[in-house]
């Protein structure tokens, strides 16, 4: 599919821009006694450093050769549109113009071979990212662990029945709190009997008890 051509105003004009300062260097430059294809090559030169400067300048903003060469290039374009404004007699050009435009290609051959043949600043490698190192757990304790709480002295109990009933949790902590409080309170260990009787369980359940927490 064909695009449209449609008319920038900015590309208009940079393009007459650039044919009347194309225009005014070969001015110059044949005022200053270089006829022919050579008056035509010295805009060509002055605009080929300018833009091998710039590109330079894209890659390397801190590049003080290619700010030199782009002032240089731009001072000579410049000064060739200001010369051929009527400030200047084109039919009687001064001495040291003919010699700075006798000058100007060897000047101009030098800014680009120094600019096309100049290192670039390497690039520096991107950093890795360094994931933050887990912390170190010390596992050498310095401070002895603390004691178990210790369990109430209980009389020994008597012979286990050959089948002793599940007991459960809830009722084992309340036989163990009554076991304390009795100890507590006497200062010795609860019998088993007076624990049947504080339950009110039945033989096997309350024997079951008295062998879990040691009671006589």
């Amino acid at each position: 599919m064909s695009r449209s051509i449609r008319p920038d105003a900015v590309l208009i004009q940079a393009v007459i821009a650039g044919a009347l300062s194309f225009a005014h260097l070969h001015d110059l430059a044949e005022a200053a006694g270089q006829s022919g294809w050579k008056a035509w090559a010295y805009p060509v030169s002055v605009d080929l450093l300018l833009v091998a400067a710039w590109r330079r300048l894209r890659t390397a903003r801190r590049d003080r050769s290619a700010w030199t060469w782009f002032v240089i290039a731009l001072t000579a374009s410049l000064g060739a549109n200001i010369a051929t404004a009527g400030l200047l007699d084109l039919d009687h050009v001064p001495a040291w113009l003919r010699i700075l435009v006798a000058g100007w290609p060897a000047l101009a051959f030098l800014g680009g071979t120094l600019l096309v043949h100049s290192p670039t600043a390497p690039v520096a490698p991107a950093q890795p990212v360094r994931e933050p190192a887990a912390p170190e757990v010390e596992m050498d304790r310095a401070d002895e662990p603390a004691p178990a709480a210790a369990v109430p002295e209980l009389a020994p109990a008597p012979q286990e029945p050959p089948s002793t009933p599940a007991v459960p949790a809830a009722l084992l902590d309340h036989a163990r709190k009554l076991a304390e409080a009795h100890r507590a309170t006497t200062g010795n260990p609860m019998p088993a009997d007076v624990l049947a009787a504080r339950l009110g369980l039945p033989a096997p359940t309350t024997a079951a008890i008295v062998t879990q927490l040691q009671l006589a």
